[in-house]
């Protein structure tokens, strides 16, 4: 889905329609069926037209339906940390989206080629690392654009794109990787702390 389209407007109800789709093509996947655009529309109750809108075409939609399923929504995630400090719950959140994506390193690298190839304008991802900061930064005193800022350097720092670059480019294994991503963070927080910008 285009960021302009999904940012514009009634976003809480369009991620819930983008969630209605995902759920409607795992079910018809769980079930063994083939499906088009067009089975997911009349499934789900919703027009062509707004399918179209999130998904340009199956390989997509497949793909990230399958990753779907094994991740936990942005509010669950941050319920699962309600219990710990600013730091620790992002250090969680991190550990969290990176250990998914090691455990699921093909399926997502699988997906990144799709996504690739298909649409380059397009980012039909579901950015849950964001949200999920975005729910905890609000907690802070920082401005508005210090946590969009924040929020952008986190989600760089998480995720199986700088797992990739961890493992391709740099030749480290997977527990390395984690590692030096986490000390990013610690450097990142640790910044912000001396000046005071956050209260931890």
């Amino acid at each position: 889905m285009k960021d302009a389209y999904l940012n514009k407007g009634r976003v809480k109800q369009k991620l819930e329609t983008r969630e209605v789709i995902l759920a409607t093509a795992l079910e018809l996947i769980e079930g063994r069926e083939k499906f088009t655009l067009e089975d997911i529309a009349k499934k789900a109750k919703l027009s062509r037209a707004t399918v179209y809108r999130y998904f340009s075409n199956v390989e997509t939609l497949s793909a990230e339906a399958g990753l779907n399923i094994k991740t936990k929504c942005p509010k669950q995630i941050v319920e699962d940390l309600k219990h710990l400090g600013f730091d620790d719950k992002l250090y969680s959140i991190q550990d969290y989206f990176n250990n998914l994506a090691i455990d699921n390193e093909q399926a997502f690298r699988n997906y990144l080629s799709i996504i690739t190839v298909s649409n380059k304008n397009e980012n039909k991802r579901g950015a849950r690392r964001k949200r999920t900061l975005d729910l905890v930064l609000a907690e802070t005193n920082l401005s508005k654009q210090e946590i969009i800022d924040l929020q952008n350097l986190l989600t760089i720092i998480m995720g199986i794109e700088p797992i990739i670059v961890a493992k391709d480019v740099c030749g480290l294994n997977n527990e390395q990787s984690k590692r030096i991503l986490n000390w990013g963070m610690k450097l990142i927080l640790k910044s912000l702390l001396a000046e005071n910008k956050i209260d931890i």
